[in-house]
This record gives structure tokens, sequence and C-alpha cells, in this order.
């Protein structure tokens, strides 16, 4: 009886060790990439804009909550409704989806620049996500007037 006991007991603690297992945050991250990333030369010498999308790979949804970078005093994310832009606290990135920061929608604004880019510099930023943490990202600055065409 003793011997049946303890051999449901390692099964038990094997089942449990095996379930908790299965549930590891090992696969639950989103996995995340950036691409497509541009800042128009700015025409302002104060602000400028930024596009890029984020793609998720993963099977967990995430949150764009903020960007920072040096070339501006502040980064704000905005979304795009009814020819209306306002400042957002934070974008998703849906599992197996992505998020488009584009011309004419949802962007980045870059205030109070230290320094106006010009076309063919690069600026750098910090995308801070929810769950991802950190992802830094590098714009090439192009001329004014770019608008990638969509594929």
């Amino acid at each position: 009886m003793n011997r049946r006991r303890t051999a449901l007991s390692t099964a038990t603690a094997l089942a449990a060790a095996l379930a908790l297992a299965g549930c590891s945050s090992g696969g639950d991250a989103p996995e995340l990439s950036v691409s497509g990333a541009f800042m128009p030369q700015p025409v302002m010498d104060d602000m400028a804009a930024g596009f890029l999308t984020v793609k998720n790979d993963g099977d967990t949804a995430d949150k764009l909550t903020s960007v920072t970078s040096d070339i501006a005093g502040e980064v704000q994310i905005h979304e795009t409704k009814d020819q209306k832009m306002r400042q957002v606290a934070s974008f998703d990135v849906p599992a197996n989806g992505s998020l488009d920061l584009e011309r004419g929608g949802n962007h980045m604004m870059f205030l109070k620049l230290k320094k106006k880019p010009r076309q063919g510099d690069t600026v750098t930023v910090e995308l801070h996500f929810e769950k991802a943490g950190s992802v830094k990202a590098e714009l090439p600055v192009k001329e004014p007037t770019h608008n990638p065409d969509k594929q």
C-alpha cells in the first residue's frame, strides 16, 4: 500500500510539473520586429513625423506605450481619425499581426527638436512596449515628400 501511495504521489507531482511547464512564458512573449522605418525631412524647425511598421510574429498581443529619441524633447504617438490627429496613450500590436504607423494615419510626432534632421541622416528611436520591453529602431531621413508604395 505504501508503494502505491509513493507511486501515486510521484505520478501526481510529475503531472503537475508537466502542466506547469506547459504554462511557462517561453513561447508566450510577443515576437516583434520593425521594418519600413523613415522620417521625412521636416519642413518646420521644431517638429517632425516618423513612420514604421511593427510586426508581431508571436501568439501574444502587445502595446506600444511610448517612444523616446535623443533628437527630440518629446515624442508623442498620434492616431488619425476623420482627418484629425490626437495623442494617444498606446497602440495595440495584435498577436500574429502588425501595427502600421504611416502617412495619413497613425504616426509618431517628434516635438521640440534639438537638431533639425536632414535628408541622409538617421534618427534613432527607442520603442517601449508593455510586454516586450524596449526595441531600438533607425529611421533614415528621406525627402519631405517621401511616401513608400503600399505592397
